[in-house]
């Protein structure tokens, strides 16, 4: 199969220095290094034996061409945490300079590099005026809502952010940071093999019964929100759950005008995909084979890449069309690509 493929989520492997040195005035001056551990407490420098960095936009390039990819959609690795900061000032601030820096360091490198911007949901007017200067001033095709910390993506406070980007008619991806919930319960696990199996579905399960019930597709009915790396077999149970939960309290879900598993195949809604889940062809049904799509996640530890090409490509449970779809036309869609 000759497919042009489209990486629904990478990951820049930034550094605070990198960063730094687009910070505005005064946050310039101050003294920055990097951070001894993560905020979650777990050192995932010893996880992993991969060994791949992609902190520049020859990196990457490179990775691309070992892949085979066409071209990538990045996120962050270091701002996944961003969302746990208490100074919104000192948020917005890393944020302005963290999605200059990908405009200058990888945007205007190569057209094969695309992004999406960094946002501080602690603020959100400030974070919907820095999704329009991304988008506008920077070439963003997007912005990254973090799955993780103290809120629910469905309040109200966020409205500014959804008018924003249907205005604009580009993406949010819902991301989660890797292991920290905030109140979840995460935090009590004693290892990180336990944390990390729970996290990413957990924060994603939060995120879009917040989204769905509090009924941000119904008032966005053109907004494209995608829901990122916890694989796509939690999609169909959840959205079960959802529609039994609404069948027997559908007073306390107001806005909603039809079940939550309509919202979540109405074809706005995407869900990233892992090349080996049991579950795939099950989700391409139940959720819908426009709405999945292949994430990367190269170059942090747990990925596959670009093995995991290579395995959607000899799976034998899904159709060619299906292939390409998840391999490339899904994601152009959900990031508004030119073909």
């Amino acid at each position: 199969m000759n497919i042009p493929i489209v990486d629904a989520d990478g990951h820049v492997t930034e550094t605070s220095e990198q960063v730094a040195k687009y910070l505005d005035e005064p946050y310039r001056r101050r003294p920055l290094s990097l951070p001894l551990y993560p905020a979650d407490g777990w050192d995932r420098r010893l996880l992993g034996t991969l060994g791949s960095v992609g902190g520049t936009a020859e990196q990457w390039l490179k990775a691309l061409d070992d892949g085979g990819m066409e071209v990538t959609v990045l996120y962050p690795t270091s701002g996944l945490f961003l969302s746990f900061l208490k100074d919104r000032a000192w948020a917005a601030a890393i944020c302005r300079a963290y999605n200059t820096f990908l405009h200058e360091e990888f945007i205007k490198k190569s057209p094969r590099l695309q992004a999406v911007a960094l946002l501080p949901i602690q603020d959100p007017e400030a974070a919907a005026a820095e999704l329009e200067r991304g988008v506008r001033q920077l070439g963003l095709c997007g912005a990254m809502l973090a799955a993780d910390g103290g809120h629910v993506l469905g309040d109200a406070r966020f409205t500014p952010i959804y008018e924003m980007a249907q205005r604009l008619d580009v993406m949010l991806g819902i991301h989660a940071s890797g292991s920290h919930l905030g109140g979840a319960g995460v935090e009590l696990f004693p290892q990180f093999i336990q944390a990390h199996t729970c996290s990413h579905a957990f924060g994603q399960m939060r995120q879009i019964t917040s989204i769905v019930f509090e009924g941000i597709p119904e008032r966005f009915p053109d907004l494209r929100i995608a829901f990122l790396e916890a694989g796509c077999g939690w999609a169909p149970y959840w959205m079960e759950r959802m529609d039994d939960e609404y069948a027997k309290r559908a007073a306390e879900a107001p806005v909603l005008k039809k079940k939550p598993s309509d919202y979540v195949r109405s074809g706005k809604i995407y869900v990233s995909c892992e090349a080996d889940e049991w579950l795939l062809p099950q989700a391409l049904k139940l959720l819908g084979e426009n709405q999945i799509v292949y994430a990367s996640d190269f170059p942090h530890w747990d990925n596959s890449y670009p093995q995991s090409i290579d395995e959607i490509r000899d799976r034998g449970d899904m159709s060619d069309a299906q292939k390409r779809k998840i391999l490339s036309d899904n994601a152009r869609r959900l990031y508004g690509l030119k073909n």
